[in-house]
């Protein structure tokens, strides 16, 4: 499975109305310093691709960066309508992340709920 696929894979598992950041998608895709491959995965979506739930991923801070490539007023109508609450300067993480736990990590993340795995 390539980092693509797995970056695929686990942005689909994450439930509506949460949000994970790109770099637990990264930790999870088992590349955890990759957290901007995983923007330009996602940026790079194709309609072959399926469904993505793009819109529920989030930077560190829990804000929007897709401002930067135009499609952030978009990812902030679609959270909210699966009942985020995105403020002016994004949203509170403490709230709204979804983090498993370790042992609901995919299977291809080595030595799940190791150090340095907290998903930042």
């Amino acid at each position: 499975m390539t980092f693509r696929e797995r970056v695929l894979e686990v942005v689909r598992s994450v439930p509506p109305g949460r949000v994970v950041t790109y770099g637990q998608v990264a930790t999870w895709a088992g590349s955890p310093r990759a957290a901007r491959q995983v923007g330009a995965v996602l940026f790079g979506l194709r309609e072959a691709d399926g469904e993505v739930p793009w819109q529920r991923v989030v930077n560190a801070s829990g804000g929007i960066s897709t401002y930067r490539v135009g499609a952030g007023e978009l990812q902030v109508a679609l959270l909210r309508a699966e009942g985020v609450e995105v403020g002016p300067d994004g949203l509170d993480l403490a709230c709204w992340r979804w983090d498993p736990p370790a042992s609901q990590w995919p299977w291809w993340v080595p030595a799940a709920g190791a150090e340095g795995a907290e998903g930042s």
